[in-house]
């Protein structure tokens, strides 16, 4: 029986990552759960679960559900520090970080520091401090296993192979809501249009990032600190089927794919159970309902957003954290109704190109870089 922490537990990773734990009763137990300020859910999950520990980062609701799970037999922790403390908790066994945003990295380090088994669900952690945090992951000997689905198709790929066998790696993207859309539309996109991804039920951010193609950007960075592959050798394949979560080329030539359905169960199952493999309860591949797979270059004209994230992860240092800031404000202020779609590249750039260039920086050096693009983004818009 494996002690299970969520951090994160009311958005979707972390919503299911408990749908997991309930198929296998006898084998993860949750201990630890936390939200931003969801307490309605996070109520409900811990009524639920039971857990020894529940963390909301907004002080005040934190009081409000302490009074609400009184007379349950748990501790109610508040701010950074809450999610500090449970990630590092010596009763946790595995760590799921499902903490969506730059909140992660703190309680990240502090999970690796104390050298658990962590479930990676935060892009934006690595984006940011990717170097760091695999120096640290290296250097403790922590386990990580990404649960983004691209990311934990590579790791399943390259599985026990020497990374100096691995040629290049090749992430898939469905291309998203905006696929099948001429670029010459996009002036007049409104909110809803760009959310109504064909495949995924994700959150909006994402799925906004998903539109711009700077998801895959995003993506292709944090591959590159993950499975320390240089950039120029992680090659973008647009895959509308989304079956294919991404493949790994040998040296030799050979070329092996993960495939799944769309369902984020099945890679959060993969890093619970990891290194094991248990019989899942959910729905499998059909492959008589597979009538095609195709491939294409991603539009670099259509897609700005992309060309900005792969120039950012060639220049490397704050360059990374000052393009994921200036998309979540940027991406923010479009579903608020603030700026139009293609505002968005626009304002990414300017605060790229006026960022003062720090190429090896520290940890507080990059949360610096990371507050003066919300702020510059935030006085552009």
């Amino acid at each position: 029986m494996k002690n299970v922490a969520i951090l994160g537990s009311t958005g979707s990773i972390g919503i299911n990552t408990l749908k997991v734990i309930e198929a296998f009763p006898k084998h993860f137990k949750v201990i630890g759960l936390s939200s931003f300020s969801n307490t309605s859910l996070l109520e409900k999950q811990a009524r639920k679960f039971n857990p020894s520990y529940v963390a909301v980062v907004s002080d005040k609701k934190s009081k409000e559900l302490d009074r609400a799970l009184s007379k349950k037999n748990l501790k109610v922790l508040s701010g950074a520090e809450g999610l500090n403390i449970i990630a590092s908790h010596s009763k946790v066994d595995i760590l799921v970080v499902a903490i969506s945003g730059a909140a992660a990295v703190y309680p990240l380090l502090a999970g690796i520091e104390a050298k658990k088994h962590i479930c990676l669900a935060n892009k934006e952690s690595i984006v940011m401090a990717g170097s760091i945090i695999m120096k640290k992951v290296k250097r403790q000997g922590a386990l990580l296993i990404p649960v983004d689905s691209e990311h934990s198709a590579i790791f399943q790929c390259i599985n026990s192979s020497n990374i100096s066998e691995v040629s290049q790696l090749f992430l898939t993207g469905s291309g998203g809501s905006l696929h099948r859309i001429s670029k010459a539309h996009f002036s007049k996109l409104k909110v809803d249009q760009v959310l109504r991804h064909p495949k995924w039920k994700m959150g909006k951010k994402i799925t906004v990032d998903s539109a711009t193609l700077m998801n895959k950007g995003l993506e292709i960075i944090e591959a590159h600190h993950l499975f320390d592959i240089p950039i120029d050798r992680i090659k973008l394949l647009i895959h509308p089927e989304a079956v294919i979560h991404s493949m790994c080329e040998f040296v030799d030539g050979s070329v092996i794919a993960q495939l799944g359905i769309t369902d984020m169960k099945l890679p959060i199952q993969f890093a619970l159970t990891y290194p094991d493999r248990r019989k899942t309860p959910f729905q499998r591949l059909d492959f008589s309902k597979i009538n095609n797979f195709s491939f294409t270059q991603p539009d670099i004209m259509k897609y700005p957003c992309l060309s900005l994230a792969m120039a950012a992860a060639k220049i490397g240092g704050t360059s990374t954290a000052v393009l994921n800031a200036a998309d979540e404000v940027a991406v923010c202020a479009f579903l608020n109704g603030k700026i139009g779609f293609l505002k968005i590249p626009a304002i990414i750039e300017k605060v790229l190109v006026s960022h003062r260039f720090i190429e090896s920086p520290t940890l507080d050096q990059i949360f610096e870089s990371d507050k003066w693009a919300r702020e510059e983004s935030t006085r552009l818009i």
